[in-house]
């Protein structure tokens, strides 16, 4: 007589299945894993000429609806942001040799400067023997690696050619993102279903529109400020006015919170080595100024633009530089812009309740009263 099985004798059907599905899911997670380390280079190019797409494709657009070819208007903009580019480092590289060579000769008085000062100051004796020695210590150590950067001249000449071929490669990248976008998007969302394409389009239009009108905002603010700091050090006969206004205005708004004081450091620093007499009033200036930016400048502008708010970008610019350090760090902030109006745009957001905690400048005199 055969024997019956008891329902628990086998194993349910399900269990190889779920295994199966787990083994799949972890070898795809560490293939993709070990892909995108390996690409991360390639990727990280890829998405910093995205991000500029974004910046430029409004501009591209106003002269492909003025009958430019779109290649064509996109290989003038794009060389038109390199020129501009090329023309900013080739004036601040003299700034720079100037600078250091006047900081040399300089040295010496500085030096004795420094000693008197601090023994009639603070009653701090320090031998001037025993600093020149430092110095020749510190030449030696310059001397070292001096010739270490000698020895090392093929690292060195293959890191430059690494990097001019990355620049190379966003710009390539940014060309065809911008000139192919329309196309781009349609093989895209052509994989998609209607509802996925509308998201899709609708966040690219977002990020676009949102991209290039801070981009905008912040080139407009920067223009505002060097010519304003043109005009003030041309006045004081501080040297080297163009290269230190352009910087200025490039620095002070392209990165935030603490981008105005390294950019104001730099035409200060100049001031009290070429022209000790223009220091105060080109430090009073500057405080001026950055109220006048604040309170005039500033809310006219990003109110037809965008305003991404300082702690944001404080914010996106450290998280950035620290997940993917410079190509990261200019991510952050055309990639928080989008993500904060992106909020806005698909959040809901509802009435406020009454309360004495909403008072200050943003609270409105109507409120929702809370329902018992």
């Amino acid at each position: 007589m055969a024997t019956k099985s008891t329902p628990n004798s086998s194993m349910p059907e399900w269990i190889p299945r779920l295994v199966a599905t787990v083994i799949v899911s972890v070898l795809a997670i560490a293939f993709t894993i070990f892909i995108v380390t390996k690409l991360r280079g390639l990727i990280a190019l890829v998405l910093v000429a995205l991000f500029l797409s974004f910046a430029l494709e409004p501009f591209v657009n106003r002269l492909v609806k003025r009958g430019w070819k779109r290649g064509v208007a996109t290989g003038v903009i794009l060389f038109g942001f390199i020129l501009a580019l090329v023309l900013l480092v080739g004036a601040m590289v003299p700034l720079v040799l100037q600078q250091i060579n006047e900081v040399i000769r300089q040295a010496p008085t500085w030096l004795t400067t420094l000693t008197d000062r601090l023994e009639s100051w603070f009653g701090i004796s320090i031998s001037q023997s025993d600093l020149l020695a430092e110095l020749k210590n510190t030449n030696g150590l310059l001397a070292n690696y001096a010739t270490n950067f000698a020895g090392n001249i093929f690292v060195i000449s293959k890191q430059i050619l690494t990097t001019v071929f990355q620049v190379f490669g966003v710009l390539l990248f940014t060309f065809y993102f911008v000139a192919d976008a329309p196309h781009l998007r349609r093989v895209i969302c052509s994989f998609l279903p209607p509802k996925s394409q509308r998201i899709v389009l609708s966040t690219w239009e977002l990020a676009i529109d949102k991209t290039g009108g801070y981009m905008t905002s912040r080139a407009l603010l920067g223009l505002l400020s060097t010519v304003a700091t043109f005009l003030v050090l041309t006045l004081l006969g501080v040297p080297f006015a163009i290269p230190l206004a352009l910087w200025m205005g490039i620095v002070s708004q392209f990165m935030p919170v603490i981008g105005t004081y390294i950019a104001a450091s730099l035409p200060l620093i100049v001031a009290l080595i070429a022209q000790p007499r223009a220091f105060l009033p080109l430090l009073v200036f500057i405080l001026v100024y950055q109220q006048i930016e604040n309170y005039i400048f500033a809310p006219r502008i990003t109110a037809r633009t965008m305003e991404l708010h300082p702690a944001v970008a404080f914010a996106a610019v450290i998280a950035g530089a620290s997940i993917a350090g410079v190509a990261g760090a200019l991510l952050a902030l055309p990639l928080a812009a989008i993500l904060q109006e992106s909020t806005r745009e698909y959040l809901k957001r509802h009435e406020l309740v009454e309360s004495k905690l909403f008072a200050g400048p943003g609270a409105t005199k109507k409120t929702t009263k809370s329902k018992k």
